[in-house]
């Protein structure tokens, strides 16, 4: 919360700046956008590849169909997901007024004291092909070496996220805003804050209605008895903002669902690292609202959005667990895939944090009906 408090004061601080100081004051402000966005886009492969290798290379040996089931249950729920999100956004959005434009990536013409490009090491893709080419062979293999590599290299990146990028993104933020203000668009911007956020927030409430639901009826169990045994844990993540540390709630709760010991302890831990279906709900409502809401981005259509929801399943696997770690990792897609510019990106930065203890409060309780799942499908291989 803490986080969030400073990232409304870096919105409203932009604010300020852009309406009421000289204009070489707005140009430090945003010479300080631009060498904290280009720190940002150099990272991002280097999340991508890191967490993506460690975490492949990391799942449990040994486990057969408890891994495998688990694995394809996290990314079938986030696909899903991702494609109901769009789907029902696509059916709201024409309700609203969609005159009133975030024009994102309309900025003034003023420019930072420094110049300066850092270039990335690699390309989004290129990062990705690689981490999944090491995470697999270090895995098959069993190279003890070379996994610590990645595992420290992810460690790095980890402590560059949570001491250096996640505290500056407020002062990006701010730059981001105050460049608008001065621009003429950060009124219309915030004017759709609100209803953006509002409706990923709904978006969470009714994917896990229609989990639990389903589950029930299909389970032949009771949804409102599920959904009841499964709050402890909601309520947690509301407070934590963190999948890792409601784990012993989780744990709990899906013992209280009467998911056998083993196979709570195997799936709850890896759920909270590999499913983020909450985050992919969110991720796709806040772009899609930023493309139609933005003349210079094109609209949506489940042919564009559709890839995109599969490739981040896949980045969502190994999102850092930073907070706003999801948000981080899908920047290099909303980038190269939809064609997000820096305004559009810092906007979504912006929305993703602003929510952030909703969608992993989605993601934790959304483990509980993966791991109801699993333990249907233990027992049947158990009696068969």
């Amino acid at each position: 919360m803490n986080l969030v408090l400073k990232l409304l004061a870096g919105i409203f601080g932009g604010i300020l700046v852009g309406l009421y100081l000289p204009l070489p004051a707005v140009e430090l402000l945003i010479t300080a956008k631009v060498l904290v966005g280009q720190l940002i886009s150099f990272t991002i492969p280097l999340i991508i590849l890191f967490f993506i290798a460690s975490g492949i290379a990391g799942l449990p040996q040994g486990s057969g169909h408890l891994l495998g089931k688990t694995v394809g249950f996290a990314y079938g729920s986030t696909i899903v997901a991702g494609t109901l999100a769009f789907l029902l956004i696509s059916a709201v959005i024409p309700m609203f007024d969609v005159s009133t434009s975030f024009h994102a990536s309309e900025t003034s013409e003023l420019k930072g004291y420094i110049d300066l490009e850092i270039p990335p090491l690699m390309g989004v893709m290129t990062a990705l092909a690689s981490a999944f080419i090491f995470g697999i062979g270090i895995s098959y293999q069993n190279l003890t070496s070379l996994k610590s590599v990645v595992d420290e290299g992810r460690d790095v990146i980890d402590g560059l996220l949570a001491n250096v990028i996640i505290p500056l993104l407020p002062v990006y933020i701010a730059g981001v805003f105050a460049d608008m203000t001065v621009a003429g668009t950060v009124v219309s911007t915030l004017s759709t804050f609100g209803i953006v956020l509002v409706a990923a927030v709904v978006m969470h409430w009714l994917w896990l209605t229609f989990l639990y639901v389903t589950t029930g009826l299909m389970l032949k169990r009771s949804p409102i008895e599920l959904i009841k045994n499964m709050l402890p844990a909601y309520v947690t993540a509301l407070g934590t903002m963190s999948s890792a540390a409601t784990i012993p709630v989780s744990l709990r709760a899906s013992k209280s669902n009467q998911v056998q010991e083993e196979v709570a302890n195997f799936t709850v831990p890896l759920c909270a690292t590999i499913h983020l279906s909450g985050s992919t709900i969110t991720i796709v409502t806040c772009a899609m609202a930023v493309m139609f809401l933005s003349p210079d981005l094109a609209q949506p259509t489940l042919g564009t959005m559709l890839p995109f929801i599969f490739m981040l399943g896949v980045v969502m696997i190994a999102a850092p667990g930073a907070p706003g770690g999801a948000v981080m990792s899908a920047l290099g897609l909303l980038s190269t895939m939809l064609g997000f510019g820096e305004s559009a990106l810092a906007l979504m930065i912006a929305l993703y944090l602003a929510q952030d203890s909703f969608g992993t409060a989605c993601n934790v309780t959304g483990d509980g009906v993966i791991a109801l799942w699993v333990d249907k499908f233990s027992r049947q291989t158990q009696t068969a």
